[in-house]
């Protein structure tokens, strides 16, 4: 059995499940910058290091078990308010 060396790109749908990202959102990422594209012809190709380095430049956080993040998002990316309490009638 051989290894398979490592891509140097990915297609967009191969980035997205790379990062746990949407669509929407690695596009958005391209446009600000931070994600760097390859264009050859039609085809938009991601190297693989430039998503390995976005990776490493975003800060991380360390939760305790059974800690909770301080914001809650939906699986769209959109923030939730922190949940009101209910009134009781």
């Amino acid at each position: 059995m051989t290894d398979r060396p490592e891509p140097l790109t990915v297609r967009i749908p191969e980035a997205c499940r790379m990062m746990g990202i949407g669509r929407s959102k690695l596009y958005e990422l391209i446009q600000e910058g931070e994600i760097a594209i390859v264009k050859v012809g039609a085809m938009t190709l991601v190297p693989v290091a430039g998503l390995k380095a976005f990776l490493a430049r975003q800060p991380t956080t360390m939760l305790q078990p059974g800690q909770r993040s301080r914001r809650a998002t939906s699986q769209w990316g959109l923030e939730h308010p922190a949940p009101a309490s209910i009134p009781e009638y």
